[in-house]
């Protein structure tokens, strides 16, 4: 009997990512943590300045599957506490920062 290993359109999207982020050398020592749900990446983690937590949200949007972005990443300047989304409707994106 063969077994054949289901991987779910979510987990392809974070390996996708992670892999995204491990050969970006301006993020891959960034120990981000990343969560997708639907097709909605979740990120969190705490990076050296916003142009790096900006980065990782631009990274991670960029995939075909990638429905949104909830950017929690902490960074010097970043909106208290570090939350904003990234929805692409219809290839138009939109970030909502919240404080």
């Amino acid at each position: 009997m063969t077994h054949k290993l289901y991987t779910s359109p979510d987990r392809k999207i974070r390996d996708a990512i992670l892999v995204r982020f491990a050969s970006d050398e301006r993020v891959a020592d960034a120990n981000l943590h990343v969560g997708v749900l639907n097709g909605i990446a979740h990120l969190a983690g705490v990076v050296s300045s916003i142009e790096i937590r900006i980065l990782a949200a631009e990274l991670a949007s960029d995939l075909p599957d990638v429905r949104g972005v909830v950017n929690r990443i902490e960074a010097p300047g970043a909106p208290s506490p570090g939350r904003s989304i990234s929805l692409n409707l219809e290839n138009d994106k939109e970030i909502i920062d919240y404080e």
